[in-house]
């Protein structure tokens, strides 16, 4: 099962653009303590969110719920790279404490079926 769970601090704000096929996706940087305390930063991105997934600032602690993937792709100069990042199902601001233990119940019930 893949499942992962990111809380921490945005740090720079939320990103929004549209593919070419017309899917919506905001892109995170989240900034997470480390295991020797420094911080660490771990891209996010959210396909289709609601809108208030865009009005998320700078500094604002989060908790993002999801999976890991990494994706290949070409760049401009011709070459092909690879980027991991979370694939969100949920980003939540870390207050909205019903919210954040819902997305949380919603992924351990998905290890439950795995």
């Amino acid at each position: 099962m893949n499942v992962v769970v990111v809380a921490g601090s945005l740090s720079r704000p939320a990103e929004e653009r549209v593919l070419a096929s017309g899917t919506r996706v905001i892109s995170y940087e989240v900034t997470v303590a480390g295991p020797d305390g420094k911080g660490e930063t771990v891209p996010v991105v959210w396909f289709d969110p609601p809108a208030a997934g865009s009005g998320l600032d700078l500094g604002t602690a989060i908790v993002a719920v999801g999976r890991v993937r990494r994706r290949f792709f070409r760049t401009t100069t011709g070459g092909v790279t690879s980027r991991t990042e979370v694939v969100a199902s949920a980003v939540l601001r870390a207050g909205r404490s019903k919210a954040v233990n819902a997305a949380l119940a919603s992924a351990a019930a998905a290890l439950g079926e795995g």
